[in-house]
């Protein structure tokens, strides 16, 4: 991991070999049973018939990212439940281990558990001391002008992923300075995502795609 002075850190380790062509050409296809694994622990959502009367949603959760409880128990009791934010954090790493993956940055199989070429940390906080009660309220709107940067940041990532796609095919290599760029974008997202929805820390993300 490269040291960062803001508290969310995240690299992808760089595969300076070559990479399969084959998995990588049908990637999006050899990644649905991970992808199925990622959505059954994140909580998915079905819908049923009601007789003819119309069409009843039922919203089935088994797992997902933890935000409503964190803020609560932020907010009335200024403590974060430390099962609450491994599980957090244990998530994150994963679905970052799968999205690396589809977007060709390691061609090894995402592990559910094991943290492979992806690296994700955040330091578990002391929330009376580090964390404003109040701010988990607001922090979603503040984060407003990052998400605006991100969108057009992943429509980037979308066509820098096209030609890394070509370039692994006829090359075995994903080109450095591609890999970089989306690595960046990542972990402006992950910092975001720490802060907006995780809520560990208060600092704000900055708009930057360094570590």
């Amino acid at each position: 991991m490269q040291q960062s002075t803001y508290p969310v850190q995240f690299s992808v380790d760089y595969p300076d070999r070559a990479l399969n062509r084959l998995t990588t050409f049908f990637r999006i296809f050899v990644a649905i049973p991970i992808m199925l694994i990622l959505t059954a622990v994140s909580g998915v959502a079905s819908q049923s018939p009601s007789n003819g009367r119309g069409t009843i949603t039922t919203i089935a959760t088994t797992g997902g990212i933890l935000f409503l409880g964190p803020l609560l128990m932020i907010l009335f009791r200024q403590k974060y439940p430390r099962w609450w934010f491994d599980w957090n954090l244990a998530l994150m790493r994963f679905s970052y281990r799968v999205t690396a993956y589809l977007l060709l940055m390691d061609d090894r199989y995402p592990s559910t558990d094991e943290e492979q070429s992806v690296h994700l940390d955040f330091p578990y906080p002391d929330v009376p001391r580090e964390l404003n009660r109040w701010l988990p309220l607001v922090k979603w709107f503040l984060a407003i002008p990052h998400y605006i940067v991100l969108f057009f940041l992943d429509i980037a990532v979308f066509v820098v992923i096209i030609i890394a796609w070509f370039a692994i095919l006829f090359t075995e290599h994903y080109p450095k300075s591609l890999f970089d760029f989306v690595e960046g974008v990542i972990r402006w997202q992950s910092r975001v995502t720490a802060y907006a929805i995780i809520l560990v820390t208060d600092q704000y993300p900055p708009f930057s795609l360094r570590p």
